[in-house]
């Protein structure tokens, strides 16, 4: 008896615990319901440009590394495989639907160390800025050999960077 009440009682503790989870999970649910629909991935999809394998980290909101979007499956961590093609960059994510962002909806790609509960070596994820309609995001890639990672960066590169502007020291 000396170590059964013991046992129960943390038990007890653990199942409030996975309850209040539950139930914290649901509320962001609700919280992001209006988030619009992921992008079909287009049907003509072109030859990738360049792929890797690796893990799909997770979607957040853009700037705040802690707020994981929960809805359309993209709070979960995952195997994917990503292939940037000239229509935009496509996340083959393992148990879940594919999540396509086109290239017009990309605003730009950096390297970081952490986002949302994984955290690696100083610039270890590749982060993704885009849009899904009014909502900014930010969604973390990390590459499963890091020989992989310079090729497709630079094709995120190339693909975001815009042509030649005027700034305010170009002398227009």
């Amino acid at each position: 008896m000396e170590k059964v009440l013991p046992g129960l009682a943390m038990l007890a503790v653990v199942a409030v615990v996975f309850v209040l989870i539950w139930i914290g999970w649901r509320n962001r649910l609700r919280r992001q319901s209006d988030i619009e629909q992921l992008p079909a991935v287009p049907a003509g999809l072109g030859e990738p440009l360049v792929s890797a394998d690796g893990q799909y980290v997770a979607s957040t909101t853009a700037g705040d590394w802690l707020d994981r979007i929960a809805v359309h499956g993209l709070g979960i961590r995952t195997n994917a495989q990503i292939s940037i093609h000239p229509e935009g960059v496509l996340l083959d994510r393992s148990g879940t639907r594919p999540l396509f962002i086109p290239a017009s909806s990309l605003a730009g790609v950096r390297q970081d160390s952490g986002m949302a509960g994984k955290f690696v070596e100083k610039d270890g994820l590749l982060i993704l800025s885009w849009t899904l309609g009014t909502h900014a995001l930010d969604t973390g890639f990390r590459t499963r050999r890091a020989a992989d990672k310079p090729a497709v960066l630079q094709q995120l590169q190339e693909m975001i960077s815009p042509g030649p502007q005027a700034g305010p020291h170009s002398g227009k």
